[in-house]
């Protein structure tokens, strides 16, 4: 059985405990407390957890009452019984949404029985969870969504970024943690699941490379599971990246982002006090960390997800773009198409910025593509896959197609050979035009094909369509003015 199919299995017994009024989200932490035990038999380290609430005595427990009270005991119970701080932050301030024992049992049963390996004994278990949050976020009342970006973006960024063995990436604003997660996967299929590296080098990759913090509680404990699923001993904090904490998170050879929209609560400012230009405005404030916590070696990169405002809001807005294009060489903007997000009118974009060695004057032009104008409409019939990124690669590498991009981050990001790249939606703004239009980055968007469309704009259409007969009118009256004149 493939992941995909047993992940649509165990999304699918949700249906049975809508009766227990058990939501999707709920569920999907349900699983997470479930899974964990499944997974502490699977990869061997039952001995941090009480013999009594061991993976095999919860599916041979004959009684259901008995089996769902001592799950419930175990819920309570397990932080303060653990030696292990993994198991510790998977189960903090857990509890049961289940009322009725015979569903505990249902899904107990129903994981017992699945094969988590693949023919070729590849552990799909991460897979499995990955493919579950996905459809987590894809359900609309969960508002799961705003923690999941989609996947296709996610390894686009990061093919783009090409992280290095022995690097320090961070996601600011983990989500459920797929960032790191698939920046781990690049390297593991570039270094044979990390068995060509020696072991402090793969100790590193599997404890030290990748980190992330993340404000929500559910999303936190879900980012955890995710990151053990995957092999993946990283740091994943429980905190808030725009307090005091987040001036700890510095020195980064990359990040990779996606911040949450909107403002602080009560349009309060940060609480931390090394931002420049403080505002309400939290994108505002993560793109501001996330270019200060990079390394000033020429070298540190960052792909960011940010909405449009980020790119003209004036004020702050404005000194803040000014100084990510002094810190840094803001090289590319890729304008995302709408709709790819869990709120369709959301107009996204990803910045791709290099942190320099000096303070001043580091971005000379930006490269714009735009995926959004005259764009299809992505949703269930039309999939948004890494295959509608094709011309973007092609455009920000400078002629490398998708599918071969293998060269370092320094060598994709090339002014010669992109400007040899002929596309109406691939356009180079220099830093003066920029600094013009008093450092708004609301640019590189070609013309709309619907505006030239009668169908579409209807009223101004027809206004002109009258404007044109009259001038037509007027020319043929002067030719016989002028005809009777001769």
């Amino acid at each position: 059985m493939s992941a995909e199919e047993i992940a649509n299995k165990l999304w699918n017994l949700c249906n049975v405990l809508r009766d227990d009024g058990v939501t999707y989200h709920q569920y999907l932490n349900e699983l997470t407390y479930i899974l964990f035990l499944k997974l502490s038999e699977v990869k061997k380290f039952e001995e941090h957890i009480p013999e009594e609430y061991r993976w095999q005595r919860f599916v041979k427990e004959h009684d259901n009452a008995e089996a769902f009270l001592r799950y419930r005991k175990f819920l309570a119970e397990v932080s303060a019984m653990t030696t292990s701080d993994s198991i510790k932050e998977i189960y903090t301030d857990a509890s049961t949404s289940l009322r009725k024992p015979v569903n505990f049992n249902t899904l107990v049963q129903a994981i017992d029985k699945l094969d988590w390996y693949e023919e070729n004994d590849r552990d799909v278990m991460g897979d499995i969870y990955e493919s579950l949050l996905e459809k987590n976020a894809g359900e609309k009342k969960s508002g799961a969504g705003q923690y999941f970006t989609p996947r296709p973006l996610i390894n686009i960024m990061i093919d783009l970024m090409a992280p290095k063995v022995g690097e320090r990436w961070n996601d600011p604003a983990a989500g459920t943690f797929g960032f790191m997660i698939s920046a781990d996967h690049y390297l593991r299929s570039k270094y044979d699941n990390y068995f060509k590296l020696d072991e402090k080098e793969r100790k590193f990759q599997e404890e030290e490379a990748f980190s992330g913090v993340e404000l929500v509680g559910d999303a936190h404990r879900l980012a955890l599971m995710n990151a053990r699923l995957h092999g993946m001993e990283s740091r994943i904090y429980l905190q808030d990246t725009l307090t005091e904490f987040g001036k700890s998170l510095k020195d980064f050879d990359g990040v990779l982002a996606n911040p949450p929209f909107g403002t602080k609560q009560g349009g309060e400012r940060p609480t931390r006090d090394d931002f420049t230009f403080p505002t309400a405005n939290k994108q505002l404030n993560f793109l501001q960390h996330i270019y200060r916590s990079l390394k000033k070696d020429g070298k540190a990169r960052a792909a960011v997800v940010l909405p449009d405002n980020v790119l003209f809001e004036d004020g702050d807005g404005q000194k803040i773009r000014r100084d990510l294009m002094d810190k840094c060489n803001l090289h590319t903007i890729l304008r995302l198409p709408t709709g790819i997000f869990y709120a369709a009118g959301v107009k996204t974009n990803v910045l791709f910025f290099t942190r320099e060695k000096t303070e001043t004057n580091n971005t000379q032009n930006v490269w714009f593509y735009d995926m959004r104008t005259n764009a299809p409409s992505y949703g269930k019939r039309t999939p948004f896959t890494e295959k509608a990124f094709e011309d973007f690669v092609l455009a920000y590498t400078g002629g490398i197609p998708f599918d071969k991009v293998e060269a370092d981050y320094d060598g994709l990001v090339n002014e010669k050979n992109r400007a040899k790249i002929k596309d109406e939606r691939w356009n180079r703004i220099s830093r003066a035009d920029i600094e013009k239009k008093s450092y708004s980055l609301d640019l590189g968007l070609i013309a709309d094909s619907s505006l030239t469309n009668s169908d579409d704009l209807g009223e101004p259409i027809d206004i002109a369509k009258e404007a044109l007969n009259e001038l037509q009118s007027i020319t043929e009256q002067l030719n016989a003015m002028i005809k009777e004149l001769n």
